[in-house]
Order: C-alpha cells, then sequence, then structure tokens
C-alpha cells in the first residue's frame, strides 16, 4: 500500500489551500482514484506482457515491460519512473515539513520548528529536520526494509487516527467540523489499517516491527516531560536564537 501513501499529503497543507472545505474533498475524491486506476492497469499490463517467471526475475518491472514493448524508446521507462521518483519526494517533503511546522506549533516539538523563512514564508527549520531525519534513515541502505517498516508505523498512527475520529465522533457529536467525513470511512480505514500492521507480522516476523513498534513508544519518554507537563531546556532558548539569526527565520505574526 506504501504506493498509495500519497493521499495524506495534501491534509497536511490545509491552510495553504483556497477554499479548503470545497477543494480539499474535491482533490482527495479526485487523486485518489485516478491514481489508483492507473496503478491498477499499469499492474495488469505487466501481468500481460510478462510471465510469472520474468516478474520474479526482475528487478525493475517497468524496465523490463518497457524493454519488451518499447524498444527504442524504452528509454521512457526510466526516465519517467526518476519524474516520479522526484514528485514523490517533492510531495512527502512538503507535507512532512507541514507536519513537523504544525506540531511544534502546537507545542509537541521544538518551537523554533515553527518558524518560517523572512524571505521565502516557508517552513525552513522544518523541512531541514525532515530531511535531517531522512537522511538518517537511509543510512542503512536497505530500502526495502525501510519501506516495510515505515508503512508499518504509517499505518499504526493512520489506524490510530481513525479509531479517534470514531471516538470523538461519539463523545464530542456538537463539536464543530468544517470537513466531515463519513462515517463508514473511517470505520473502513481503521480496518484496513488493522490488517496492515498485523498481516506483515504473521506473515513474515521480523525483529524490525518490534523495533519500530518501541521506537513508537520511545516517544512516550520525550512526551510526557516536554509536551505533557511541559518542561522546558534553557539550553534550547540559546538553540532557537542561533538557528533564528543562521537561518533567517522567525515566528510567524498569526495563525488561527
Amino acid at each position: 500500500m506504501w504506493a498509495y501513501d500519497g493521499w495524506n499529503n495534501l491534509n497536511l497543507a490545509t491552510e495553504e489551500l483556497q477554499n479548503p472545505k470545497k477543494n480539499l474533498p474535491r482533490a482527495i475524491c479526485i487523486a485518489v482514484p485516478l491514481v489508483t486506476v492507473v496503478y491498477v492497469l499499469t499492474n495488469v499490463s505487466y501481468f500481460t506482457v510478462m510471465s510469472k517467471e520474468q516478474l520474479l526475475a526482475s528487478d525493475a518491472v517497468a524496465v523490463t515491460w518497457g524493454d519488451s514493448m518499447l524498444g527504442v524508446m524504452r528509454w521512457i521507462i526510466p526516465l519517467s519512473v526518476a519524474f516520479s521518483t522526484f514528485g514523490a519526494a517533492n510531495g512527502s517533503a512538503f507535507g512532512g515539513g507541514r507536519l513537523c511546522f504544525e506540531a511544534a506549533r502546537e507545542g509537541h516539538l521544538s518551537k523554533v520548528l515553527s518558524y518560517i523563512s523572512i524571505k521565502h514564508f516557508t517552513p525552513s527549520p522544518a523541512l531541514l529536520f525532515n530531511s535531517l531525519i531522512a537522511i538518517i534513515m537511509i543510512i542503512p541502505s536497505n530500502i526495502s526494509g525501510l519501506i516495510d517498516f515505515f508503512s508499518f508505523a504509517a499505518w499504526f498512527f493512520y489506524g490510530l487516527t481513525m479509531l479517534a475520529l470514531i471516538v470523538m465522533r461519539w463523545t464530542k457529536p456538537d463539536a464543530e467540523r468544517p470537513i466531515k467525513v463519513p462515517i463508514i470511512i473511517a470505520w473502513v480505514v481503521l480496518m484496513v489499517s488493522v490488517y496492515l500492521v498485523i498481516a506483515p507480522i504473521v506473515e513474515v516476523p521480523e525483529y524490525g516491527y518490534l523495533y519500530a513498534f518501541l521506537i513508537i513508544i520511545s516517544g512516550l519518554i520525550f512526551y510526557v516531560p516536554f509536551v505533557y507537563f511541559k518542561y522546558t531546556l534553557k539550553c534550547m532558548d540559546y538553540v532557537t536564537i542561533w538557528c533564528q539569526l543562521f537561518f533567517h527565520v522567525a515566528p510567524e505574526e498569526h495563525h488561527d
């Protein structure tokens, strides 16, 4: 399901959309089915042209398919993959940076991550922090394991998010909801999340899933003192000032 994971990136930039109450649901309802159809048809073309043995033996199925079908134009496939990779990276960086930015605004991360560039009006510290975490994660050079464990963690949190939505729909029925998601969608995503979290562990048990879970739980070590009890380190004031001077960032004027 990692190939379809971009659906959540647009949600992270809601406040930057024009008329988000209308355009956010419209974008998701158009983009998600469109991408799903394209991916399914792409896989149908692979199975139509290539045998099972060829699929399993190929290190790059799309390239092998291009060699069989496109002839001298087979270079289009790796070029398209490169464009797609940059597009996915751009969307992930855009959404991930704003996730850190909003978390810092809510007090869940260091305050400096909520600052924006005084020249470009972008959350530069949050983007750089996100990039640093990404660099650390690719150091082991095991992309397959990284995708597996990332998907496990991502769908774990998607499931928790849907569970929270369902609970709040019952406990706070009168709360203001600018964009109200049909409850059936929340239940479907919750069930899919439970399956995608449990199924890989049952099918191929690995210590990596345990490590990923422990890393997630270890966040409580920082959450309890720094978020729940709002304890602050005095040295962070100096770090914040240094980052402001070095990156030319400042707090945003206001936010709702």
